[in-house]
């Protein structure tokens, strides 16, 4: 079993042979009250988990959105969008087959963001990034990264799993920055910067 922190520093990923990354969040009222509060907490809030695939420092795939298998072969699955953070567990995952993941795939970046228009961070509540070795078909949490509750920021790059000789290591990232909403581009930026 491996644990996991920012601190640590890259993690050996050896005998992991499937990794899980997933994002929770509980929708708020945000500064609304009354009527207008509890219409919003209904609609939920919106937040993206999204998984780059670099090839170097090129951006090449990109699972999340409207992207479920963006390698075509069920190495890296996304589990499609959830739109409001209603629901218990995870409200939306990654999970990596490392041996199916292309040779000229180097790293995966995996970010979380209020993508889309309207949709922020500070309209969600308890915020959580998990990650799991799905090794043999169970999943056992081996991190739980919370985000600052003071940022204003609407992007989150949670972590990055790079290619090392024939095996994997994983980089706990969480930090936060800036990406224009609703812009694959600018997404796509953020997670090169890191």
């Amino acid at each position: 079993m491996i644990t996991l922190t920012k601190d640590d520093g890259p993690a050996d990923l050896d005998g992991v042979t499937h990794l899980s990354i997933g994002v929770s969040w509980d929708p708020t009222v945000g500064s609304s009250g009354g009527l207008l509060g509890k219409i919003r907490q209904k609609q939920g809030t919106d937040l993206d988990l999204i998984a780059i695939a670099m090839q170097g420092a090129e951006p090449v795939r990109l699972a999340g959105l409207d992207s479920l298998d963006p390698l075509g072969n069920g190495s890296l699955v996304h589990s499609g969008d959830n739109q409001t953070g209603h629901g218990d567990g995870d409200d939306e995952t990654v999970t990596v087959e490392f041996a199916r993941v292309p040779a000229n795939i180097t790293s995966i970046v995996f970010v979380a963001a209020a993508y889309k228009k309207r949709s922020a961070f500070q309209n969600a509540r308890n915020i959580s990034f998990k990650v799991y070795d799905a090794t043999g078909g169970s999943t056992q949490q081996v991190a739980d990264i919370w985000p600052s509750m003071l940022t204003n920021d609407n992007g989150c790059a949670v972590a990055k799993a790079i290619r090392a000789g024939s095996g994997w290591k994983l980089q706990v990232i969480n930090e936060t920055g800036k990406i224009k909403q609703g812009d694959e581009k600018d997404l796509m930026r953020f997670a090169v910067s890191k």
